[in-house]
Protein backbone atom coordinates (compact mmCIF):
# COMPACT_ATOMS: atom_id res chain seq x y z
CA UNK A 1 0.00 0.00 0.00
CA UNK A 2 1.30 3.45 -0.92
CA UNK A 3 2.41 5.79 1.87
CA UNK A 4 -0.05 8.70 2.22
CA UNK A 5 1.55 12.12 2.68
CA UNK A 6 0.33 15.64 3.48
CA UNK A 7 2.66 18.44 2.31
CA UNK A 8 2.71 21.78 4.14
CA UNK A 9 4.73 24.74 2.85
CA UNK A 10 3.61 28.31 2.21
CA UNK A 11 5.41 28.43 -1.16
CA UNK A 12 3.29 26.93 -3.95
CA UNK A 13 6.27 26.23 -6.20
CA UNK A 14 8.01 24.30 -3.40
CA UNK A 15 4.92 22.16 -2.79
CA UNK A 16 4.52 21.44 -6.50
CA UNK A 17 8.15 20.38 -6.78
CA UNK A 18 7.91 18.15 -3.73
CA UNK A 19 4.68 16.59 -4.94
CA UNK A 20 6.24 15.69 -8.31
CA UNK A 21 9.28 14.22 -6.56
CA UNK A 22 7.24 12.10 -4.16
CA UNK A 23 4.80 10.87 -6.77
CA UNK A 24 7.71 9.72 -8.95
CA UNK A 25 8.72 7.57 -5.98
CA UNK A 26 5.18 6.08 -5.78
CA UNK A 27 4.28 8.02 -2.64
CA UNK A 28 0.69 9.32 -2.48
CA UNK A 29 0.31 13.07 -1.78
CA UNK A 30 -3.24 13.32 -0.44
CA UNK A 31 -3.26 17.08 0.30
CA UNK A 32 -1.19 20.26 0.11
CA UNK A 33 -1.39 22.88 2.87
CA UNK A 34 -0.18 26.48 2.71
CA UNK A 35 -0.08 27.03 6.48
CA UNK A 36 0.09 25.09 9.72
CA UNK A 37 -3.63 25.23 10.45
CA UNK A 38 -4.44 23.67 7.08
CA UNK A 39 -1.86 20.96 7.71
CA UNK A 40 -3.52 20.06 11.00
CA UNK A 41 -7.01 20.04 9.44
CA UNK A 42 -5.92 17.82 6.55
CA UNK A 43 -4.18 15.44 8.93
CA UNK A 44 -7.26 15.19 11.13
CA UNK A 45 -9.59 14.46 8.20
CA UNK A 46 -7.37 12.42 5.85
CA UNK A 47 -5.28 10.49 8.41
CA UNK A 48 -2.05 10.46 6.36
CA UNK A 49 0.85 8.23 7.35
CA UNK A 50 3.27 11.17 7.22
CA UNK A 51 2.99 14.97 7.30
CA UNK A 52 5.93 16.89 5.78
CA UNK A 53 5.88 20.35 7.34
CA UNK A 54 7.99 23.48 6.91
CA UNK A 55 8.87 25.37 10.11
CA UNK A 56 8.24 28.92 8.89
CA UNK A 57 4.60 29.19 7.84
CA UNK A 58 1.89 31.80 8.41
CA UNK A 59 -1.02 31.45 10.86
CA UNK A 60 0.54 28.46 12.65
CA UNK A 61 4.25 27.60 12.45
CA UNK A 62 5.38 24.07 11.70
CA UNK A 63 6.54 23.15 15.21
CA UNK A 64 3.24 24.14 16.81
CA UNK A 65 1.40 22.36 13.98
CA UNK A 66 3.29 19.18 14.89
CA UNK A 67 2.26 19.64 18.52
CA UNK A 68 -1.39 19.93 17.45
CA UNK A 69 -1.10 16.81 15.28
CA UNK A 70 0.35 14.89 18.19
CA UNK A 71 -2.84 15.56 20.14
CA UNK A 72 -5.46 15.26 17.40
CA UNK A 73 -4.01 12.65 15.02
CA UNK A 74 -1.18 10.82 16.83
CA UNK A 75 -0.88 8.09 14.17
CA UNK A 76 0.38 10.67 11.65
CA UNK A 77 4.17 10.89 11.83
CA UNK A 78 5.62 14.37 11.31
CA UNK A 79 8.74 15.37 9.39
CA UNK A 80 10.09 18.91 9.45
CA UNK A 81 11.55 20.00 6.13
CA UNK A 82 13.42 23.21 6.76
CA UNK A 83 16.40 25.44 6.07
CA UNK A 84 17.00 25.86 9.81
CA UNK A 85 19.81 23.82 11.35
CA UNK A 86 20.24 25.89 14.52
CA UNK A 87 20.09 24.01 17.83
CA UNK A 88 17.12 26.09 18.97
CA UNK A 89 14.87 24.72 16.23
CA UNK A 90 16.09 21.15 16.59
CA UNK A 91 15.48 21.18 20.34
CA UNK A 92 11.96 22.52 19.89
CA UNK A 93 11.25 20.00 17.14
CA UNK A 94 12.31 17.12 19.38
CA UNK A 95 10.16 18.46 22.18
CA UNK A 96 7.19 18.74 19.79
CA UNK A 97 7.51 15.09 18.79
CA UNK A 98 8.84 15.15 15.22
CA UNK A 99 10.06 11.84 13.82
CA UNK A 100 12.18 13.32 11.06
CA UNK A 101 14.24 16.48 10.55
CA UNK A 102 15.30 17.09 6.95
CA UNK A 103 17.32 20.06 5.72
CA UNK A 104 16.31 21.68 2.43
CA UNK A 105 19.99 21.90 1.57
CA UNK A 106 20.21 18.11 1.31
CA UNK A 107 19.53 16.02 -1.80
CA UNK A 108 15.93 15.31 -2.74
CA UNK A 109 16.40 11.61 -1.97
CA UNK A 110 16.91 12.60 1.66
CA UNK A 111 13.22 13.43 2.00
CA UNK A 112 12.13 10.22 0.29
CA UNK A 113 14.28 8.15 2.65
CA UNK A 114 12.94 10.12 5.62
CA UNK A 115 9.31 9.42 4.66
CA UNK A 116 10.00 5.73 4.16
CA UNK A 117 11.80 5.36 7.49
CA UNK A 118 9.39 7.46 9.52
CA UNK A 119 6.36 5.62 8.12
CA UNK A 120 7.94 2.41 9.50
CA UNK A 121 8.17 3.92 12.97
CA UNK A 122 11.85 4.91 12.77
CA UNK A 123 13.53 8.31 13.13
CA UNK A 124 15.36 10.14 10.37
CA UNK A 125 17.84 12.98 10.71
CA UNK A 126 19.58 14.73 7.82
CA UNK A 127 23.35 14.53 7.82
CA UNK A 128 24.52 17.70 9.51
CA UNK A 129 21.96 17.83 12.31
CA UNK A 130 23.09 14.70 14.17
CA UNK A 131 25.68 16.63 16.19
CA UNK A 132 23.12 19.24 17.15
CA UNK A 133 20.62 16.55 18.17
CA UNK A 134 23.17 14.85 20.42
CA UNK A 135 24.02 18.21 21.95
CA UNK A 136 20.33 19.02 22.41
CA UNK A 137 19.79 15.80 24.35
CA UNK A 138 22.96 16.33 26.35
CA UNK A 139 21.88 19.82 27.43
CA UNK A 140 18.19 19.03 27.78
CA UNK A 141 18.18 19.80 31.48
CA UNK A 142 19.52 23.27 30.70
CA UNK A 143 16.78 24.12 28.19
CA UNK A 144 14.72 27.11 29.29
CA UNK A 145 11.05 26.35 29.69
CA UNK A 146 8.69 28.15 27.35
CA UNK A 147 6.49 30.46 29.46
CA UNK A 148 3.72 30.43 26.86
CA UNK A 149 1.06 27.81 26.22
CA UNK A 150 0.54 26.53 22.67
CA UNK A 151 -2.52 28.75 22.29
CA UNK A 152 -0.62 31.79 23.52
CA UNK A 153 2.15 31.08 20.99
CA UNK A 154 -0.47 30.88 18.26
CA UNK A 155 -1.91 34.24 19.33
CA UNK A 156 1.58 35.73 19.51
CA UNK A 157 2.41 34.55 15.98
CA UNK A 158 -0.81 36.01 14.57
CA UNK A 159 -0.25 39.34 16.35
CA UNK A 160 3.29 39.44 15.00
CA UNK A 161 1.91 38.82 11.51
CA UNK A 162 -0.15 42.00 11.89
CA UNK A 163 -3.54 40.39 12.54
CA UNK A 164 -6.18 42.27 14.50
CA UNK A 165 -7.72 40.75 17.64
CA UNK A 166 -10.89 40.10 15.64
CA UNK A 167 -8.87 38.26 12.98
CA UNK A 168 -7.07 36.24 15.65
CA UNK A 169 -10.39 35.20 17.17
CA UNK A 170 -11.79 34.21 13.77
CA UNK A 171 -8.72 32.22 12.70
CA UNK A 172 -8.52 30.31 15.99
CA UNK A 173 -12.26 29.79 16.37
CA UNK A 174 -12.46 31.62 19.71
CA UNK A 175 -14.29 34.70 20.94
CA UNK A 176 -12.78 38.18 20.66
CA UNK A 177 -12.84 38.37 24.47
CA UNK A 178 -10.85 35.12 24.75
CA UNK A 179 -8.35 36.34 22.15
CA UNK A 180 -7.90 39.56 24.13
CA UNK A 181 -7.36 37.54 27.32
CA UNK A 182 -4.67 35.44 25.63
CA UNK A 183 -2.98 38.60 24.35
CA UNK A 184 -3.02 40.22 27.79
CA UNK A 185 -1.73 37.07 29.50
CA UNK A 186 1.14 36.46 27.08
CA UNK A 187 2.26 40.10 27.32
CA UNK A 188 2.26 39.81 31.11
CA UNK A 189 4.23 36.54 31.03
CA UNK A 190 6.83 37.98 28.66
CA UNK A 191 6.81 41.39 30.34
CA UNK A 192 6.40 42.91 26.88
CA UNK A 193 3.80 45.62 26.46
CA UNK A 194 4.28 46.96 22.94
CA UNK A 195 3.35 45.26 19.67
CA UNK A 196 6.70 46.13 18.06
CA UNK A 197 8.53 44.38 20.91
CA UNK A 198 6.24 41.36 20.53
CA UNK A 199 7.16 41.18 16.85
CA UNK A 200 10.88 41.23 17.69
CA UNK A 201 10.37 38.47 20.25
CA UNK A 202 8.44 36.38 17.70
CA UNK A 203 11.27 36.79 15.18
CA UNK A 204 13.86 35.68 17.78
CA UNK A 205 11.73 32.63 18.59
CA UNK A 206 11.44 31.75 14.91
CA UNK A 207 7.65 32.12 14.91
CA UNK A 208 7.83 34.53 11.96
CA UNK A 209 10.48 35.47 9.44
CA UNK A 210 12.10 38.94 9.74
Amino acid sequence: MSIKVVLADDHTIVRQGLKSLLEREKLQVVAEASDGQEAVRYSETLHPDVAVVDISMPTLNGIDAVREMGRSCPKTKAILLTQHEEDQYIREALEAGVRGYVLKSQAANDLVHAIQQVSRGQFYLSPGVSRAVVEAYRTKSQMPTDPLTTRERQVLQLIAEGRSTKDVASLLGISVKTAESHRTRLMQKLDIHETASLVRYAVRRGLIQP
